[in-house]
């Protein structure tokens, strides 16, 4: 080892941002293991590089003994005080054992350590750029396929999107450009491991976020999501300045806001309402597309009964208890819905003069 490659450390601390007397340290310790394999000792010993010159040399550690058990590990102490006569009991004392050829392995030794921590400096730097991006959208290209799994090449990083994570129907081919939700980042003995979704909740907030500039700027704010991945998803959004209308402004001119996100999701349906601190109102919002005459709120069961049009049960409760389901992910109550014909039969309420409860949502197909 030589000044050359003291320089080349000096180098790689400027480029790279490891420290020099790091790289030195582990190359000491990476030596001290070398020494021993490759000349098959238990000594006990130092490695010291010169920080200047480059200089290596090796040095046994003993410590001073009256009786020397272990010609290894041990000196007698008039032994040592011919080296220093200020040697005592107890003291270690340092013998220079360089091998002669020593430089070679080194020289192979330093070149693997110093691989290595460039490496695990480089993914610490994307472990660092992607642990603050958890919840965030990313766009990645499709490398390769496996039978769990699509990776995505991030450009310094390759992303893990598992195909549970896709929505239903969903299939990508090679090369082609994917935005996905990083649900997970963790850092690995293999490097950092991203993980992706495209089902997530926060894939369908961040699009928005990303799509309508009053949601960016904070004016209007995305109070909860409910999302069945790839057939439906309800979103309540509220301003806070009363000039901007929150419904509107994610819808956009003339649908255009909304409509690049769901092509983003494969037409996947997505219900915009108007969040309300007001139970009854919010309630019926979140039931879009479906109109309603009444909503009945009991506090102790946080459960709402919701009386809607006969000719409009079908639609208020959806394919499958899907709006229905997810109007209550969304807002956090249990949804008891009945038509007027049952409410009057089950209930004992005269039939309704058909007067709607004021709703502000829309429905994007």
């Amino acid at each position: 080892m030589n000044m050359e490659f003291i320089e080349a450390l000096s180098d790689i601390e400027r480029e790279k941002g490891i420290s020099k007397d790091v790289l030195i340290d582990a190359i000491e310790a990476a030596l001290i293991s070398s020494y021993k394999r490759n000349f098959n000792t238990a000594q006990n010993v130092r490695v010291d590089i010169n920080r200047h010159t480059g200089l290596i040399k090796v040095y046994a550690r003993k410590t001073v003994v009256e009786e020397v058990l272990d010609l290894r590990l041990e000196i007698s102490q008039s032994a040592a005080r011919e080296i220093n006569p200020n040697f005592q009991l107890g003291d270690i004392v340092e013998i220079e054992v360089t091998p002669r050829d020593f430089g070679r392995i080194a020289a192979q030794t330093a070149k693997q350590v110093v691989t290595q921590r460039i490496r695990e400096a480089e993914r610490g730097l994307i472990y660092d750029a992607f642990i603050d991006r958890e919840e965030d959208i990313v766009t990645g290209t499709v490398q390769r396929q496996d039978l769990r799994n699509i990776y995505l090449d991030l450009g310094k990083v390759e992303a893990v999107l598992p195909l549970s994570e896709l929505m239903q129907g969903e299939k990508f081919k090679h090369q082609d450009r994917i935005k996905a939700f990083i649900t997970k980042v963790e850092n690995t003995t293999k490097g950092p491991q991203i993980m992706l979704s495209r089902t997530h909740p926060g894939l369908l907030k961040r699009l928005f976020e990303l799509e309508v500039p009053e949601i960016y700027e904070g004016v209007v704010e995305i109070r909860s999501v409910a999302r069945e991945a790839g057939f439906r998803s309800k979103i309540a959004v509220h301003s806070r300045n009363d000039e901007v209308d929150p419904v509107g402004s994610c819808v956009g001119p003339k649908g255009t806001r909304v409509q690049t996100i769901v092509n983003e999701l494969r037409g996947e349906k997505i219900d915009i309402v108007r969040w309300s601190e007001n139970v009854e109102e919010y309630v019926a919002n979140a039931l879009s597309p479906s109109k309603v005459l009444e909503v009945n709120v009991f506090e102790a069961e946080k459960m709402a009964r919701v009386i809607v049009p006969d000719y409009q049960l079908s639609l208020a409760i959806g394919i499958k208890g899907q709006n229905a389901r997810l109007a209550a992910k969304l807002t956090g109550w249990k949804i008891d819905i009945k038509s007027e014909s049952q409410a009057e039969q089950e209930l004992g309420r005269p039939r309704s003069s058909g007067v709607e409860m004021p709703q502000d949502s829309v429905s994007i197909d």
